[in-house]
């Protein structure tokens, strides 16, 4: 089944602003499909929530690019060891059977294969799965730190994302239209409104707020949203 795109533009829309998940929100729907003992790296700032929410009973194993393996929550306040951070410079712990390395062993490992999954932030999102996470056309300083590697070495690459930009601009598009980090790379993306996978070059749906309308998530999006089933609901606790 295809969803009716009639609405589709590139122009500000209505956001549903009101009904939208939070951040961590949004981190909680992805830590729920990490499996127990992934290994896992988390982009900087807003995918580096995803540990926070892990499920009950299961246990990821975080890779960082500076070179730590299996750290832990963050440290509360007042107790942190600066000489323990991960690539965002944010203090984190260490669980037991933490590993410390190189740099350039941290990244072949990402090259090598050995990261079941990377969860990252994007600017834009293609049905093709192509990837823009790391520069918005020629304006502030380029900032592409590891996601290149990531993109093409880990098993599973997915988003979390608000839908819209903060001035209602899709981030879901046909073609990505600033700087790529990486084609054909991501095969899930969270939103602030719904679960979209990436199949043979299409967006489906796979679970949507319950206040919306599949119509009113088209018009948010700026390529077709196609769903090849039913449509699941979009539930995460309050947080």
């Amino acid at each position: 089944m295809t969803i009716d795109h009639s609405s589709i533009n590139t122009r500000p829309i209505n956001t549903r602003e009101d009904i939208k998940l939070s951040n961590a929100q949004i981190a909680w729907r992805a830590a729920q499909d990490i499996a127990d003992g992934a290994y896992v790296n988390l982009g900087i700032g807003f995918p580096e929530m995803v540990a926070s929410y892990q499920p009950s009973g299961r246990q990821a194993i975080f890779h960082t690019e500076n070179g730590v393996l299996n750290f832990g929550e963050p440290p509360a306040a007042g107790e942190e060891d600066w000489d323990l951070i991960n690539a965002g410079k944010k203090a984190v712990t260490l669980k037991p059977g933490a590993a410390f390395f190189h740099h350039a062993d941290s990244f072949a490992m990402v090259r090598g294969g050995h990261l079941d999954v990377a969860i990252l932030g994007a600017y834009q999102v293609a049905q093709s799965g192509d990837l823009a996470n790391w520069r918005v056309g020629s304006k502030g300083v380029p900032a592409v730190g590891g996601a290149m590697d990531l993109v093409h070495g880990a098993k599973q690459v997915c988003v979390i994302t608000e839908h819209v930009t903060k001035t209602g601009e899709p981030k879901l598009v046909e073609k990505c239209t600033f700087p790529l980090t990486g084609v054909a790379c991501i095969t899930r993306v969270y939103t602030s409104h719904a679960v979209i996978d990436i199949v043979d070059g299409r967006f489906v749906l796979r679970e949507k707020l319950t206040a919306m309308s599949q119509e009113e998530l088209q018009a948010m999006t700026g390529a077709p949203l196609h769903a090849d089933g039913p449509v699941g609901d979009l539930v995460v606790p309050k947080l």
